[in-house]
């Protein structure tokens, strides 16, 4: 360390990565918490001789070497610091006053002093005290992806059976030739490595990834009793809220739900890009959705919460952070927080390349919003701020009356093409309804959902060999 870069350091106030002490004649013993504080999150700088504000004011001569030493031996005794960890304390001059530096790492191990186990925010120093903080300690420390604990008493016999009909109809919009739609629910686990044996006990059994992508409500509640999405709009009522739904689902029911809870209050807001017309809105709360969902970490019982103001959305989701801070198209690095989960919904065609969601979302944010910005920031609550356009003014309000009367008018004609359809040829696929209308498969796919929801349509028998029959 350099004077020159030591004097750069200074020149900022203690943070969540900078600890200063004066330890003028004595060393300050908590010196030792921000240590293991900075051992167990990102690591940091600790300056001894300088005052909370970054003011110089030096160690007094004869108490540097004493104030090292002690240092360098009570960072090897196991009875302060579990496991032990070796630093170097580096004595500096600055305008003639003594100063002690130690850069301390982030380590790959979770760290006690005086067995107790310390962390780190822009407030300092703390202890944690639950059980559930030091499990996430470790969980963070031990790189292990939570999604892949294994749960031996939850059986496939306790999943959703249309949660794996959801994805074969998904995953053959995107590749009608995948694997997967020649396998069997358990052979899909398996491809999917959700099916798993515990390394500690060598049972096998079911992820957490699959309970949550394709559980019932009651398996997911045995696995993760605290699990919860709690979806808010709050543009009029800010005190209580205008609408409220709350999810214990699978993830697949979960994506849907949400996306439809906004697109009940957000309006349309129509793009064309490269020739192509599409909405804004559902591009860009897509990516916010999917974000929630699968980069959630699930350890934790910190609810997955998405609020809808008068001007912004706003989502917290807990977190293992990877950058800590905000991030920006600059600074982005992608990281699989939950790989699995991101894989299955890759395959379905909503998740693309790890990333490009969170860079659609800086891309599309400033033309949905007039200009405004979207606010990622990656700590141990990860939050996004959406700004989206006023749709609650009483002008706004009746134009999206307007546009929403022309929606379901949209949707009436579909749904009449549908049935059309499926009154000539019983037998008929999605696809060959899809060219046949001249509509994408998506938009049949969800217009036979809203039919069969309605007790209009039912099938009888599979995909193969079925048929559709009109029962309303």
């Amino acid at each position: 360390m350099t004077a020159e870069k030591l004097r750069e350091i200074l020149a900022h106030s203690e943070w969540t990565e900078i600890e200063y002490k004066k330890s003028q004649t004595e060393l300050a013993r908590t010196v030792y918490e921000s240590i293991c504080a900075f051992l167990n999150r990102r690591g940091g700088h600790i300056v001894l001789g300088v005052d909370d504000d970054g003011t110089i004011v030096g160690i007094e001569d004869g108490f540097v070497k004493k104030q090292i030493n002690t240092l360098t031996k009570d960072m090897n005794n196991p009875q302060l610091f579990n496991p032990t960890y070796y630093l170097t304390f580096e004595p500096l001059k600055i305008d003639g006053k003594n100063i002690i530096y130690c850069y301390v790492p982030e380590s790959r191990q979770a760290h006690s002093y005086k067995g107790q186990y310390y962390d780190r925010n822009q407030d300092g120093d703390f202890i944690l005290r639950g059980t559930e903080q030091i499990a996430n300690l470790f969980i963070r420390k031990s790189r292990q992806h939570t999604e892949d604990r294994v749960f031996p008493s939850i059986t496939i016999d306790n999943l959703d059976t249309k949660a794996f009909e959801y994805l074969r109809k998904m995953v053959a919009l995107k590749d009608n030739k995948h694997e997967w739609l020649g396998m069997t629910n358990e052979e899909i686990l398996r491809s999917g490595r959700m099916l798993l044996s515990d390394s500690d006990t060598g049972k096998s059994g079911i992820t957490l990834a699959g309970i949550l992508l394709f559980g019932t409500d009651i398996a997911i509640g045995m696995a993760l009793p605290m699990y919860k999405i709690d979806l808010l709009c709050r543009a009029r009522n800010t005190e209580l809220y205008d609408d409220r739904l709350v999810l214990r689902c699978n993830l697949f029911q979960a994506y849907n739900q949400i996306m439809e809870f906004l697109k009940k209050h957000l309006s349309e807001v129509p793009y064309i890009e490269d020739m192509q017309r599409f909405s804004l809105r559902d591009k860009i709360l897509r990516e916010v959705v999917l974000n929630l969902l699968v980069h959630r970490e699930y350890s934790n019982s910190y609810p997955t919460t998405l609020t809808i103001w008068s001007d912004r959305i706003e989502t917290e989701n807990w977190n293992l952070p990877f950058q800590y801070g905000f991030i920006t198209p600059d600074n982005l690095k992608p990281y699989p927080k939950n790989p699995v989960i991101a894989n299955v919904f890759s395959q379905t065609g909503l998740v693309e390349e790890l990333g490009s969601g969170t860079r659609k979302i800086f891309k599309y944010v400033p033309f949905y919003a007039k200009g405004k910005e979207a606010k990622i920031e990656d700590a141990d609550i990860f939050r996004m701020t959406i700004p989206h356009p006023d749709v609650f003014s009483p002008k706004i309000e009746e134009k999206n009356v307007k546009i929403e009367e022309k929606n379901v008018k949209i949707e009436e004609k579909t749904t009449k093409k549908i049935l059309k359809a499926i009154e000539q040829n019983p037998k008929i696929t999605t696809k060959e309804i899809a060219k046949l209308v001249g509509l994408t498969e998506h938009a049949i796919y969800y217009g036979i959902r809203k039919l069969k929801g309605q007790g209009i349509l039912r099938r009888v028998g599979g995909d193969k060999g079925g048929y559709w029959e009109i029962v309303g």
